[in-house]
């Protein structure tokens, strides 16, 4: 049966595999692309926080396509290593971290207390829907299901940044965000709890 992770997985082979090949005959490496994303995110951030979100949604989307690009490159060279495997996640967490951290100033200088609060949730999930499966793949469980990943969750914050000169429609996503990721990490603890439990 075909599962949500196939589906994103097959989705991004066939996304990255022309900038792959590109990429590949260059002698560039996957953590070069890892740290460049990174230094993208910041510069979306950067931008959060100083009242450019439009153009911070653009930026978002770019550094998005970095952060799957790192991973088909080490296995399209055969250089992956476990070394870049924790390097790519390390800053893919960071760099959410930063955009997220650029909309709590962008909301903490327009004064709302709703905009503050919301993205202070869809941070904590995140960590959470990252977290749990990063501990239960610790213990040699998988931990691949959930409605709402990472992926999800940056091209839905590149849409509300995007759509964020109308109304509410930013804030309107950021809660979005925090609900469906809510429900992957219920998801996940579910899926780990029939894994571990006992007859």
């Amino acid at each position: 049966m075909t599962t949500l992770a196939s589906v994103r997985k097959n989705l991004a082979f066939y996304l990255t595999q022309p900038v792959v090949r590109l990429l590949a005959r260059t002698g560039i490496t996957p953590n070069t692309v890892t740290w460049l994303g990174f230094l993208i995110a910041i510069g979306a951030g950067v931008l959060a926080g100083i009242g450019h979100p439009f153009v911070a949604g653009f930026v978002v989307l770019v550094g998005g396509f970095f952060d799957i690009i790192d991973g088909a490159l080490a296995r399209h060279t055969g250089s992956t290593s476990r070394f870049g495997a924790i390097l790519d996640s390390t800053l893919d967490r960071a760099g959410e971290a930063v955009v997220l951290l650029g909309l709590l100033v962008f909301y903490t200088l327009e004064q709302s207390t709703a905009g503050v609060v919301v993205v202070g949730v869809v941070w904590l999930m995140s960590l959470l829907v990252s977290y749990i499966r990063a501990r239960a793949e610790a213990m040699g469980l998988e931990c691949e299901v959930g409605i709402f990943t990472r992926a999800e969750r940056v091209v839905l914050l590149a849409l509300g940044l995007l759509l964020s000169q109308v109304g509410e429609a930013l804030l309107i996503i950021l809660s979005v965000i925090a609900a469906l990721s809510f429900i992957t990490v219920v998801q996940r603890l579910r899926n780990v709890w029939r894994q571990t439990k006992t007859g």
